[in-house]
């Protein structure tokens, strides 16, 4: 079985996010599955020159858009095993970052259609074209409407997977024909419509054969009017096809045995300690090993939480904790950060920007790891959390939900903390339970670490759940 996944990210090349994770690390989990898999990725002008001095060119073909004729270099590099395919486009990549510009429709209308010009020219033919997020919703479409017809493409199949809900890639009508060279057939309530303009994410939903989504409460919240980003109805219409995988994380690359970039490795809860006051010296906090760290590696995006962490920022302080921020996102949330940390030198430490050494440091130093999130489709940061034994408080939604059970003192099970309802309060009184069981307990504590540090996210399972799905398609 040949898979070709096509994605807008994919580590270790290129990541703004979840997507970026499960793109590079999916493919080998499904390799060790027989799977022969392949990546098709933007070539960006951010991608290290590490990796593009390596990049072999295939050749170049010309792609349309719809009435144009735009340039398109197929590049590719081979990595553990994988073809990661690069498709070339100054004009439209040769910018900073990956999203954000005005022009994205056309962009990842350029890239979707790419996908399929490409196929004839890979080394292998894919059976089923793996997509992933809206940048890629248009490719079931447009292999229906421009491409079915010949033999080549007559019996590939595609699956879709759901991210993020949120970002649907909304753009005018015009685009339609303008830019995917769709006629007003594919614009109605069952197409690319929603509410008088194109979805990309629609079209990925509406057209493709599959439809999957990171976790198995993720998939029944989006079928619900609070979490269905006015997709709701058209979800419940389609859930014979939707299916939630829960996402893993990859245990070569995340594992503090061996991992590199943090200040000391370690196999047990004795070895945090270590990393705990390294992490403190690195951020000019007090080194007190009896005082809990609590860390948020995230965005600082309203879907994070952040606003009930601000409501009763004081009321955590004074529980007598360190609290340790890394992370981007809304202006106002950053410079709040800011002037808390100055607020409590000796307590806080605010780090407005992102680096994956510090975050693996801080997976590793910390003690509690805080996602109080309003809806989460998987989320990673708990996984990497409890593989470097800091114990996750959560909300109890998506694949939050999935991952974390709550310590339960009478049944002695659990590998975190949560709380159900958005609420500073509740989430409040869920640190004050963490926090008393840290410094009440500590062998308690201890169990509860090592527990979390042996526990296993990776692939393996979600591969082969992927796997099944691939050959029900092929049955078909």
């Amino acid at each position: 079985m040949n898979v070709l996944f096509a994605a807008s990210e994919c580590v270790p090349f290129i990541k703004t996010g979840g997507l970026g994770d499960v793109v590079g690390a999916l493919p080998k989990a499904l390799q060790k599955e027989n799977v022969r898999v392949s990546v098709v990725l933007p070539k960006y002008q951010d991608l290290n020159h590490l990796f593009t001095d390596r990049m072999t060119f295939i050749k170049y073909i010309f792609v349309p858009v719809g009435w144009r004729r735009q340039y398109c270099g197929l590049f590719m590099l081979e990595e553990a095993g994988v073809h990661y395919y690069f498709l070339d486009n100054e004009y439209y990549f040769k910018r900073s970052g990956c999203y954000g510009y005005d022009d994205d429709g056309e962009r990842f209308a350029f890239f979707s259609r790419a996908v399929l010009e490409i196929l004839p020219h890979l080394a292998e033919k894919p059976d089923v074209i793996h997509c992933h997020d809206w940048q890629t919703g248009p490719i079931s479409v447009m292999l229906k409407a421009h491409f079915r017809s010949q033999v080549f493409y007559e019996n590939i199949r595609t699956v879709f997977t759901i991210h993020n809900l949120r970002y649907q890639g909304v753009f005018p009508r015009t685009v339609l024909g303008d830019l995917l060279g769709l006629d007003d057939h594919y614009f109605h309530q069952d197409g690319l419509e929603f509410y008088g303009n194109v979805s990309y994410m629609k079209a990925g939903l509406a057209y493709s054969d599959l439809l999957t989504t990171v976790s198995k409460s993720y998939a029944n919240e989006i079928q619900m009017p609070y979490y269905g980003e006015n997709l709701d109805g058209f979800l419940r219409w389609n859930s014979a096809k939707l299916h939630g995988i829960v996402n893993g994380i990859d245990n070569e690359l995340y594992n503090p045995e061996t991992d590199k970039q943090l200040f000391s490795t370690y196999s047990t809860s004795d070895g945090k300690l270590e990393n705990k006051r390294r992490l403190q010296e690195y951020l000019h906090l007090p080194v007190k090993p009896d005082v809990p760290i609590i860390a948020m590696i995230t965005r600082l995006t309203s879907q994070k939480g952040i606003d009930l962490v601000l409501r009763v920022f004081h009321e955590i302080m004074n529980l007598g904790v360190q609290f340790v921020l890394l992370g981007t996102g809304e202006r106002n949330d950053e410079e709040t950060f800011r002037w808390l940390a100055g607020q409590y030198p000796d307590a806080a430490s605010a780090n407005i920007f992102f680096d994956d050494g510090l975050a693996r440091k801080i997976y590793a130093g910390s003690d509690l790891f805080l996602m109080p999130s309003s809806f989460e489709p998987c989320g990673i940061g708990q996984l990497l959390a409890m593989r470097y034994g800091s114990l996750p408080i959560v909300r109890e939604t998506g694949g939050l939900k999935d991952t974390v059970l709550s310590y339960n003192e009478f049944t002695d099970e659990g590998n975190g903390f949560s709380f159900t309802n958005y609420n500073a309060h509740d989430m409040l009184f869920t640190i004050k339970r963490a926090v008393h069981l840290f410094k009440g307990n500590k062998e308690k504590w201890r169990q509860l670490v090592e527990s979390a540090m042996k526990l296993d996210f990776g692939w393996e399972q979600s591969a082969k759940d992927y796997l099944e799905l691939y050959r029900s398609l092929l049955k078909n």
